[in-house]
């Protein structure tokens, strides 16, 4: 495995943990739908956080969550909307980046919540 897909893959373990000691429930991860690959989808309430884990060694060329393109998030909206309703779910939207800068000096983490907003 290509050390950025280890990196990758670390991330989304460190979101999933911060999630749940925050009380979310995992609902799906790594969920695909056409071109799109939704992270995480955890439920907290009647909250659906569609969680977006973006993962770096160093925020030295922007913070994670910059690396975001429009494209992307439409992609996103689109596989969400799709689980939704596949899943017959009646709850409430957002949006959400866990952005993580994890290095030899160490971890930050950062939840933020309707991050679509922002863009």
């Amino acid at each position: 495995m290509a050390n950025h897909n280890e990196l990758g893959k670390k991330g989304e373990d460190l979101a999933v943990d911060f999630l749940l000691k925050n009380g979310y429930d995992i609902v799906a991860r790594n969920y695909t739908y056409q071109k799109a690959e939704v992270d995480i989808l955890a439920k907290k309430g009647e909250i659906l956080a569609v969680v977006e884990v973006k993962t770096r060694t160093s925020a030295n060329f922007g913070d994670p969550q910059q690396f975001l393109k429009p494209k992307q998030i439409q992609r996103i909206i689109k596989a969400v909307d799709q689980f939704v309703n596949t899943n017959d779910m009646d709850v409430e939207v957002r949006f959400d980046i866990v952005a993580i800068v994890l290095n030899k000096k160490g971890m930050t983490l950062e939840h933020l919540e309707n991050a679509f907003y922002h863009f």
